[in-house]
């Protein structure tokens, strides 16, 4: 027989789920410049700063202390295993990592009611997407577009990294990225939703001009050398095209997310 919940019960509930969407909103930066930058930029919301105990002092780690004080923002010392396990990159991260809050980022499952009432949505989603300067120009582009946001897997795509911050100019942390651990799952689960999947593609593809706007869509950018897997193609509904002229066949990937993004319009 199960029992009925507290009233603390259900308090000590509420505030777990309330703190996990908060952590699940973090995003980890690493090495002493890109920190240093992060710290920096006083409209960014940094949780925590985390130092390794080695790191000597003087020169720019005393630069990044002092910035952290002055804004209130926590310090945590580490020794080099514990400090690896939060960088999740112990070669580069040079015994520096920071926590910056991020509401946007967040698992697809927390935006599904948001995502499935109201006007139709747009997300543009990407499959092996593995160079971290075409990541960081397609969140660019994304944050910038009325596209509600970017579907981003957890595993076979570019981390965000130093490259990718700086390559989306710092939207990365603006702008609204849902993570996925599995793309197949998310986009059946989407279609379930009453989305309809289009995948770019070069060949037999319907104009993306000619794609109703009445209806919401997950697009799908693929590698520019393999472009999307059969595994997620078998799920699409269409399959898209820009079209080209003077012989032109392909476009960059990003420039394809930028294209796709604004025609939202």
């Amino acid at each position: 027989m199960n029992r009925p919940q507290s009233s603390d019960q259900r308090s000590d509930s509420a505030e777990y789920l309330k703190r996990k969407v908060f952590f699940d909103q973090l995003i980890t930066v690493y090495g002493r410049k890109p920190v240093l930058e992060i710290l920096e930029d006083t409209k960014l919301d940094i949780y925590r700063l985390h130092l390794a105990d080695s790191n000597r002092g003087g020169g720019i780690i005393d630069q990044i202390k002092q910035l952290a004080q002055q804004r209130n923002i926590e310090i945590l010392h580490h020794n080099r295993s514990q400090l690896a396990r939060i960088s999740r990159n112990s070669k580069q991260d040079q015994g520096v990592a920071c926590d910056i809050h991020c509401p946007g980022y967040q698992p697809y499952e927390q935006a599904i009611d948001s995502l499935i009432t109201g006007d139709p949505k747009v997300l543009i989603a990407i499959d092996g997407v593995t160079n971290p300067q075409n990541l960081g120009m397609i969140i660019r582009s994304v944050t910038a577009s009325p596209c509600y946001g970017l579907l981003l897997p957890t595993k076979g795509v570019a981390e965000i990294s130093s490259l990718v911050i700086k390559a989306s100019a710092g939207t990365v942390f603006k702008g609204t990225i849902l993570r996925c651990d599995s793309l197949h799952s998310a986009l059946k689960n989407l279609q379930q939703q009453g989305f309809k999947l289009c995948m770019l593609s070069s060949h037999n593809a319907t104009p993306l001009a000619n794609i109703s706007r009445d209806q919401s869509l997950v697009y799908i950018l693929g590698n520019e050398s393999d472009g999307v897997s059969e595994s997620i193609a078998s799920l699409c509904d269409y399959r898209v095209g820009i079209e080209m002229n003077n012989g032109v066949e392909s476009l960059n990937v990003a420039v394809t997310a930028a294209l796709v993004a604004f025609n939202t319009l």
